[in-house]
């Protein structure tokens, strides 16, 4: 599938992308760049981020900016952004796309295992959104918050509550700063993906024989899962200046997954207790 947009679409703009480094957040950044952005993007994994950036670097003209951050820590959150201004003299978007997610029924949760992900996923967002959109009303900069949410945001889910609760955060102060800061010129919108499998992230998700026994396209009406370039096309045009009236909107690109069946983990209740079991123990031999 090819890109959406023309050619330069995003020329001249800075976009900083927390969880660049792999998945959908990578393929992300590689549309942006081909559409004339640099980019910055943050990982917890430098090494990562380092090899990424090199090979980017050696294939388009605009420019990766790799920073190792803990999106949990406002100190390494602060960083980032002091050392993109130095580096680029500005920032004018925000994609929030660091994530973390894990499958277990919620009464084998600890209060350690919710913070885990409420703490990536809503702490570490409004850390980056909180301390970038400060500095862009200081400056008074244009600004542009694109948040990386899930349909299970607004619908619920069982089996993944701890990220449901972090997304439904994040939806909420999508909508919340798209009026709050619309006066300040900075946008704020989501996107909510249905399945777009990595293979990293998946296979932690859904572990074993699960991804074939659940397989996502399944539960898709049209009968596959999406592409990774479609959800890059929908990302960069909320990025672009055509999209400038859209303003706290989520736009769902899910093949109408969720309205077949809401609740885009529910399904899960057919895991008998000795799988979860065994899952369990897959998950802490990996930590």
């Amino acid at each position: 599938m090819k890109g959406m947009l023309k050619e330069n679409s995003l020329v001249d703009k800075v976009i900083l992308v927390t969880g660049g480094g792999s998945g959908l957040g990578k393929s992300m950044v590689k549309y942006f760049l081909e559409l004339g952005a640099n980019i910055i993007i943050t990982s917890r994994r430098e090494e990562l981020l380092n090899d990424v950036a090199k090979d980017f670097n050696s294939k388009y003209d605009s420019e990766v900016f790799p920073i190792a951050c803990d999106v949990r820590k406002i100190e390494e959150v602060e960083k980032v952004i002091n050392e993109s201004y130095n580096k680029f003299g500005k920032i004018d978007c925000l994609v929030n796309n660091a994530a973390g997610n894990f499958i277990s029924p919620t009464e084998r949760l600890s209060t350690r295992a919710f913070d885990a992900v409420i703490d990536i996923v809503l702490k570490g967002t409004i850390n980056f959104t909180l301390t970038l959109g400060k500095k862009w009303i200081k400056d008074k900069s244009d600004g542009n918050i694109l948040n990386i949410v899930t349909t299970y945001s607004w619908t619920g889910s069982g089996y993944v509550v701890p990220s449901a609760c972090a997304k439904a955060g994040v939806l909420s102060m999508t909508r919340s700063l798209a009026v709050e800061w619309a006066k300040y010129k900075i946008r704020s919108n989501a996107i909510a993906p249905g399945p777009f499998p990595t293979k990293g992230a998946w296979e932690r998700l859904l572990p074993g024989d699960l991804k074939e026994k659940f397989d996502p396209s399944k539960k898709v009406p049209v009968g596959r899962v999406g592409e990774h370039q479609e959800l890059s096309n929908l990302a960069a045009y909320l990025l672009s200046d055509y999209s400038s009236y859209i303003n706290g909107e989520v736009i769902t690109i899910d093949g109408a997954e969720w309205l077949k069946g809401a609740g885009q983990f529910n399904h899960l209740e057919m895991i008998t207790d000795q799988m979860w079991d065994m899952f369990e123990m897959m998950r802490k031999k990996k930590q």
